[in-house]
């Protein structure tokens, strides 16, 4: 199997779910699963009704009306824009820590959470790489 045919198939198997702010909430919704939608007044909630919905969606539908992914193993991936990102983790990710794992100024950081800018695409992936590589080096820790 070739890395891109495999890479397609682990795609399959993924439930993308974005998260979206509006004035006074937020919204969620499966990017490529029809029938997946939640709300909340903060993005934990939004998040909890979106998984809620994907388990009510299965229990209370004919089996025939349920997307194939639903019928076999999955995996949740939750998608947020950079701007929301920074925003929700906040509290976990100062600027400068951002600045370190990236190599991003972190003025630049504070202006994409603030939406005076929006981050090019190789920003973005250099934002989740460090990311990404935060959350192996974590999974491998034991205390």
């Amino acid at each position: 199997m070739t890395t891109q045919h495999k890479n397609k198939k682990q795609e399959n198997k993924k439930i993308k779910i974005i998260i979206e702010r509006s004035n006074d909430s937020y919204s969620s919704y499966a990017e490529n699963v029809p029938g997946i939608y939640g709300h909340g007044s903060t993005v934990d909630e939004a998040k909890q009704s979106a998984l809620t919905g994907i388990e009510l969606l299965k229990k209370y539908n004919h089996d025939e009306n349920i997307p194939a992914i639903l019928k076999k193993d999955y995996e949740i991936v939750f998608k947020f824009d950079t701007g929301r990102f920074l925003n929700f983790y906040k509290k976990i990710f100062t600027n400068a820590a951002l600045e370190r794992m990236t190599g991003i100024n972190q003025k630049q950081f504070q202006h994409y959470a603030s939406g005076l800018k929006k981050p090019r695409l190789a920003q973005v992936k250099k934002i989740e790489t460090a990311i990404h590589s935060l959350g192996k080096e974590l999974m491998s820790v034991e205390l």
